[in-house]
């Protein structure tokens, strides 16, 4: 099926769409978490604006939560109060999905047509939905929810795109900062929103608690307040436990102590450098050329080049060991507060 037979929506039609009509199904996907939350945020401002009445008309569904039974009985549950409700599912990862659960979702989300004062959002985290190579290729996956679905594809943004979203967030925080100042930040910090929107309060304080500045940010206030970014760091440290460096792989961990880095953001960065690593070994081994993968997974192409080298030197057995080898590390974080002892066991898994 092709792109042009399937509903994908971008972010900021979503936003348009949600504030002139209510109703229907939303698949929230892609890469930008924190648009997806805000998002969300969004829709459920405008279609629970009595906060009175918000626990009745707002339903919450967790993925560890969530069954096709939870979904129909809150689709089939009225607003209070309202003509409206809604529903938001987060944290599925339909890859833990069986095909008769798929099944089973599509049936009961044929039924919203009857029951028309529902608005459903399910959103997927980034990296936990296989949504094949668009635009040319959707996966079996989001064709099939499509046919029930509004698709809306939250695609990573530009560094031009961050910079004035950054202008803005520090202008929402009273304070003023020139582009270049702005485009600095995104350098300095990193493309994670949720980093990014972190940092920039924390610079806004910063500057905010000195009258001599005047409510204006610098380039030096974001060099001496925020803590640089360490995408190309998790690079190298992936790959120094990957290629059984242990040595230089803990002082990279080290390093990031010192730094306070928490450990679930450790963690997330370098799972995060596996499966990209994995969708280019997978592009490669398809045939595409170096110089197409760029445009393919729409990535920065330094970085594409950098990880092209690392994936031609590795097979796919090795490195969907290290994904697992994440997943463990990840739910061992999770389940009881080890501080950074899941990752110093991953390091020496290898």
């Amino acid at each position: 099926m092709a792109t042009k037979d399937i509903k994908i929506m971008t972010e900021a039609d979503f936003r348009k769409k949600i504030k002139d009509s209510f109703g229907g199904a939303y698949l929230f996907f892609g890469d930008e978490d924190y648009m997806k939350l805000n998002d969300i945020r969004l829709a459920s401002s405008l279609i629970c604006s009595e906060p009175a009445f918000e626990l009745f008309n707002l339903v919450k569904i967790d993925a560890t939560d969530f069954s096709a039974e939870a979904l129909k009985n809150a689709i089939f549950t009225p607003p209070m109060m309202s003509d409206n409700k809604l529903i938001c599912v987060t944290g599925l990862d339909f890859s833990e999905f069986k095909t008769s659960e798929i099944d089973e979702l599509c049936d009961i989300l044929s039924l919203l047509p009857d029951y028309d004062y529902n608005t459903v959002i399910l959103c997927c985290p980034a990296d936990k939905f296989d949504s094949g190579y668009l635009p040319k290729k959707p996966s079996a996956l989001l064709s099939k929810l499509a046919a029930f679905m509004t698709c809306v594809h939250f695609e990573p943004s530009t560094p031009s795109q961050l910079a004035r979203w950054v202008q803005k967030h520090f202008e929402a925080n009273s304070v003023t900062a020139d582009p270049d100042v702005c485009s600095f930040t995104v350098e300095h910090c990193g493309r994670n929103m949720f980093i990014l929107s972190s940092e920039i309060d924390k610079i806004s304080y910063y500057v905010l608690c000195d009258p001599q500045k005047n409510a204006r940010v610098t380039r030096r206030d974001v060099e001496e307040v925020s803590t640089a970014a360490m995408e190309y760091d998790s690079f190298a440290f992936a790959n120094a436990i990957m290629d059984g460096r242990h040595d230089k792989a803990l002082e990279y961990l080290s390093d990031m102590k010192f730094k306070q880095v928490k450990p679930l953001y450790i963690l997330s960065e370098i799972s995060r450098v596996y499966c990209d690593l994995i969708s280019v070994k997978m592009l490669l081994d398809e045939g595409h050329s170096a110089h197409e993968i760029p445009s393919l997974l729409k990535m920065n192409e330094y970085k594409a080049k950098l990880y092209c080298r690392s994936a031609m030197s590795v097979d796919m057995k090795k490195l969907s060991r290290a994904v697992g080898l994440c997943r463990d590390a990840d739910q061992a974080l999770k389940l009881s507060a080890h501080g950074y002892l899941p990752i110093e066991k991953l390091v020496c898994a290898f």
